[in-house]
């Protein structure tokens, strides 16, 4: 985190006084454009397909990305054919919409879809423009929904569902909309979607995050020895949560290295650390594997609904139609 992003999380300072004013710009603007979607000045997209809109109403790291991929595997566990678009933060292609394939790079499709895709090998198309996105799923895949993986304030998109995640721990910050604090929309946003789940907390309507086993950056296989220690290196929103899941998992640290959420790495980021063990997320490797040792591992993690979010989020699929008849 850059001194700002940090004073976000803390008591009201010089910098967020400062930054007040933009702030009050911000929500001026946001609210005006929103209005103006409300209202039909500006015009929607509307998909045939059904919509279900996965975001959140702060910046970064609130655990947005596992629970797509529970998700993406609930609804395909219902007989659903399902696809997923994304803007693609931190890529950069030549053309888009893109649909990311094995052999595309994270440098391309961004670190996210390219972990999604990793994981799910399923349809996923990026790019900023949404509507193209949808129209490419739709014109090249028989789909019966579509995750967008993030997208709650582009209104331009009309969608069927929204959840929102909510970082149990970091909450909203100061309360504050950017730049003085980490919002979006105000938590008054929260009353006009259709799914609140917090990561982690005591929330019935939450999820758990749950470790698998290591696995290597190189191969992505299954480690089999035990691994004891390392530098724990990430480019993510909240660190301190991946940090502390590793020494639960009885890992020591020998250092904690942060970089700017999406960092591109190279291979000169890891050159002091020698031939110490690493240790990442998953959204790190996929950017590393190209010229990663034998010796760097990263954490996957799974999420873990309960079951008052199973079935509100089940509930609301069958309210909406998207599973009469299953």
């Amino acid at each position: 985190m850059n001194k700002i992003e940090k004073s976000w999380y803390e008591p009201v300072g010089l910098i967020t006084l400062l930054f007040l004013p933009l702030s009050a710009l911000f929500w001026l603007i946001s609210i005006t454009r929103k209005q103006m979607y409300r209202f039909g000045i500006f015009k929607q997209f509307k998909s045939d397909i059904p919509i279900i809109v996965v975001g959140n109403i702060s910046v970064g790291g609130n655990g947005k990305t596992p629970f797509v991929l529970w998700l993406y595997d609930f609804l395909t566990k219902q007989g659903l054919s399902v696809g997923i678009i994304s803007r693609g933060y931190g890529g950069k292609a030549s053309n888009y919409p893109l649909i990311v394939k094995d052999n595309t790079p994270a440098a391309e499709a961004g670190d996210e879809p390219k972990l999604l895709f990793h994981r799910l090998k399923c349809p996923i198309a990026i790019g900023p423009n949404r509507q193209r996105n949808i129209e490419l799923l739709a014109r090249d895949y028989n789909l019966d929904i579509i995750i967008s993986d993030d997208g709650m304030q582009h209104y331009k998109m009309a969608r069927t569902i929204e959840c929102c995640i909510v970082d149990s721990e970091r909450q909203f910050g100061n309360g504050l909309l950017m730049p003085a604090g980490p919002l979006r929309e105000t938590p008054a946003r929260l009353k006009s979607v259709d799914l609140i789940v917090e990561n982690g907390g005591q929330n019935s309507n939450n999820y758990t995050l749950e470790p698998a086993a290591l696995r290597s950056v190189k191969s992505s296989f299954p480690v089999s020895e035990s691994i004891t220690n390392g530098h724990a290196v990430s480019a993510i929103g909240n660190p301190k949560r991946f940090e502390n899941t590793l020494k639960k998992q009885g890992i020591t640290l020998l250092s904690s290295n942060h970089f700017r959420d999406h960092h591109s790495y190279t291979a000169e980021d890891f050159t002091l650390f020698g031939n110490d063990n690493i240790l990442m997320t998953e959204k790190d490797a996929v950017k590393c594997s190209e010229f990663a040792k034998d010796n760097w591992y990263y954490l996957p993690v799974n999420a873990k609904p309960t079951q008052a979010v199973i079935n509100k989020l089940t509930l609301i699929l069958k309210e909406k139609g998207i599973l009469n008849g299953l």
